[in-house]
């Protein structure tokens, strides 16, 4: 286990320094840059402590918008899933990652020296934020989820908390190091906490949840004129036709530039000059 203290994700001290980072910091400062409107908060009335947050991702917003978007009582211990490789490999970015989002390293690579964490910060009643399409979207289009956050759901008896986060592509795209001037519209929707049906197995329900997922998605999308799930699948699947039209118009062109050749033309039957032995000479 590569963190053995998991006191550290419920304390006292750790939640009153995440009510500064997270409600006195982060919150107005993403607020202040981004226009962000809550939907379906009713959802949250009878949710408690230990669940399973999990939402599309699609950018550094991400986190930050679920944080300042749920309520204290469920976000005062909400530890993240941060990628190990990505917030973990120098002190300082794991430093500030563990202040403004009590998080936890998930190994992408699978190593085992961290594996069973989150099942234990849920068995100790501490609620986990999760990204299960493994990471940020680089076009807006959600990916499938990985089952994982499924599989946690049914062995420790926790509901998932599905959550659709609309308009954070647009405000912060992959690649951008800060959000788009303008204070541009986000929406955080919450949906209603889901557990597995008597027999489902983890890959049915991770299913379910990204399809409950991207229906949350495409229906305030609609609703505010933004773009669906499917749009940008299309505009994924036209610049990828485009690209390969491209790159076969480049191949013929180079094809059409080759120098015709000469039917007049003979082949060579001048022979190399031989060594003494008879062989071709190297010289």
């Amino acid at each position: 286990m590569a963190d053995d203290n998991t006191n550290r994700y419920s304390s006292s001290p750790g939640v009153a320094a995440r009510f500064v980072s997270q409600k006195l910091v982060m919150k107005p400062y993403i607020w202040s840059i981004v226009h962000v409107h809550e939907h379906s908060r009713r959802n949250l009335d009878g949710l408690k402590p230990p669940f399973i947050a999990v939402a599309n991702h699609s950018s550094h917003l991400d986190a930050p918008l679920v944080m300042g978007s749920l309520p204290r009582r469920l976000s005062q211990n909400l530890a993240a899933g941060a990628a190990a490789d990505y917030f973990f490999d120098k002190w300082y970015t794991a430093a500030a990652t563990r202040l403004f989002f009590n998080a936890f390293p998930v190994d992408r690579k699978g190593l085992r020296n961290r594996k069973g964490l989150a099942g234990v910060l849920l068995s100790e009643g501490v609620p986990l934020l999760l990204f299960p399409e493994g990471t940020r979207s680089r076009t807006g289009a959600m990916k499938n989820f990985t089952p994982g956050h499924a599989a946690l759901s049914i062995s420790r008896n926790v509901p998932v908390l599905p959550m659709a986060l609309v308009g954070a592509y647009a405000a912060m795209p992959y690649g951008a190091n800060v959000p788009v001037a303008g204070r541009p519209d986000v929406h955080v929707v919450f949906g209603r906490p889901l557990k597995a049906a008597p027999g489902e197995i983890a890959h049915q329900f991770a299913e379910r949840i990204y399809r409950y997922v991207v229906e949350l998605h495409d229906s305030t999308a609609r609703a505010y004129g933004m773009p669906t799930q499917a749009d940008f699948h299309r505009a994924v699947a036209l610049r990828k036709a485009a690209t390969e039209q491209a790159q076969l118009a480049e191949a013929e062109a180079a094809r059409d530039a080759e120098p015709p050749m000469d039917p007049d033309a003979q082949p060579s039957t001048e022979s190399a000059p031989e060594t003494a032995e008879g062989e071709p000479s190297d010289s």
